[in-house]
């Protein structure tokens, strides 16, 4: 089956098609590692795993990049503020090394938990120093920078497509006239944006490296467009990021990236919507936020908050509440007693073979092939596990087969020990066997209902008879 994905540069669905056969190269916009991740942030970073999952199952390799941006995001997403990561270096009076250091690990501890699989490349902004310096060169000698007030700028009016992926209006960003509203004094352009910073402009900091234009820091967006060229190649599949990356950042990487290199640079652009609390966006400018941390806190399961975004399409707004992770957690609970419960029964993987059996698989893979649509692939498995026309191994198969999509860790579940049932209902079985061996039909029936009544199944086997628990 194809796989269909929203192209947010078309602003269409697309058949997927990778560049080199089944080799796909995805780059993912990583954390800015001055703070926790809140759930906001996770939830992107869910659905490019939800992405790189279908992939997968699709018959697709991944060959996935993320980058840690450890140094160059300044406090607005422009070109003004301070280091993110200095400012909170700062307030804490540790170093820099360390204040990036501990929240790389904080943030992979919430990738792991959440079950994510890890990037075949995780790149530091830090250990790239020269290949950014390499790219700013190379845009140098195309013409398309200018040194001003100690920084080399990208100019934006030496390209003809600036803010194509955002659709920005090019008349109203061509003024080359300074205006009372610009930051930033030394831009002949006020979207112009910086290629590297030097202490003529932030003063001294602890990160900074000699380069060809003075001592410094890469600005923020070269960032992203020299690691992925250096790992994926000039021209790659798939950039993903949050939608809030569209009108400066992924704007800005396209502009300095395709100027350099004279062609296309990304054939596929994938963004995922915002997580919305009662206030609006979740954002770490609002002072509290929640994390991952915080809601294993208050009784929640990594999976619960999984099994939440998995219920919302990723480009549509999903709103966030207590109430609403809540009926995730139960609707994830109730999947796992399933799980055990098939397992108790002797449940095993299976050939999906049987017609209604590929019936379900070949539904699963339409929908979560038709742009992730994880909404209607969760009605699949609900599906699967309340169809009683299906044996259990099969359900049992169904589960693990969509669980490479969902990553909810169906399969880490064990079977359970040996169940116990209540005395009447053990002396209602026994009452049953001793009426069979009288051949007392009627009665063996009646007992059978009333065993059903119960809540419990009996099952007949040469060994003899047995109880399990209904599903």
């Amino acid at each position: 089956m194809p796989v269909f994905l929203y192209n947010t540069m078309s602003r269409s669905l697309e058949t997927f098609q990778p560049m080199q056969g089944n080799e796909v190269g995805l780059y993912s916009c990583g954390p800015t590692v001055y703070n926790y991740a809140h759930i906001g942030n996770l939830r992107t970073f869910l659905f490019e795993d939800l992405l790189k999952r279908t992939l997968q199952v699709s018959g697709f390799t991944v060959n996935h990049v993320m980058n840690i941006t450890d140094v160059g995001h300044l406090t607005g997403d422009g070109d003004e503020g301070e280091d993110k990561i200095e400012k909170m270096a700062n307030q804490t009076h540790k170093t820099v090394w360390e204040i990036a250091q501990f929240y790389t690990d904080a943030f992979f501890n919430d990738y792991d938990a959440l079950n994510l699989i890890r990037p075949k490349v995780v790149c530091k902004a830090t250990d790239h120093i020269q290949q950014m310096i390499d790219l700013i060169k190379r845009l140098e000698d195309g013409g398309h920078t200018y040194v001003s007030g100690g920084n080399v700028y990208f100019s934006i009016d030496s390209i003809p497509d600036y803010g194509k992926l955002a659709r920005l209006d090019l008349s109203s960003l061509q003024t080359a006239v300074r205006e009372d509203v610009q930051a930033d004094d030394n831009k002949k352009n006020s979207k112009d944006f910086v290629l590297w910073f030097t202490k003529s402009k932030h003063g001294e900091q602890a990160m900074m490296w000699d380069s060809p234009w003075g001592r410094g820091f890469p600005g923020w967006h070269i960032e992203c467009s020299a690691m992925s060229m250096y790992y994926l190649g000039e021209s790659f599949d798939i950039h993903c990021g949050g939608i809030d990356a569209i009108p400066v950042h992924h704007t800005n990487e396209i502009a300095q990236s395709e100027a350099a290199t004279g062609k296309e640079w990304v054939k596929y652009w994938m963004h995922g919507e915002f997580l919305l609390d009662e206030t609006g966006k979740m954002s770490k400018s609002k002072g509290e936020f929640l994390t991952l941390s915080l809601l294993k806190s208050k009784g929640f399961d990594p999976m619960d908050y999984r099994y939440f975004c998995l219920g919302g399409h990723y480009r549509s707004q999903l709103k966030f509440s207590f109430e609403a992770l809540e009926t995730a957690k139960t609707a994830r609970s109730n999947v796992y007693d399933r799980i055990r419960r098939m397992l108790a029964a002797g449940a095993k993987n299976t050939s999906l073979d049987g017609e209604k059996a590929l019936e379900y698989k070949n539904a699963f893979l339409e929908h979560i092939q038709h742009d992730l649509n994880s909404p209607r692939a969760l009605a699949d498995l609900w599906g699967v596990l309340k169809d009683d026309t299906l044996s259990i191994d099969e359900k049992y198969s169904l589960a693990m087969f969509f669980d490479q999509v969902f990553g909810l860790g169906l399969q880490t579940i064990e079977k359970p020990e040996e169940e116990s049932f209540p005395e009447e209902a053990l002396a209602l079985l026994q009452k049953r066997v001793e009426a069979k061996k009288e051949k007392n039909w009627a009665l063996a029936d009646s007992l059978r209902s009333e065993l059903d009544a119960m809540g419990f199944m009996v099952k007949d086997s040469p060994a003899g008879s047995s109880l399990e628990k209904k599903m």
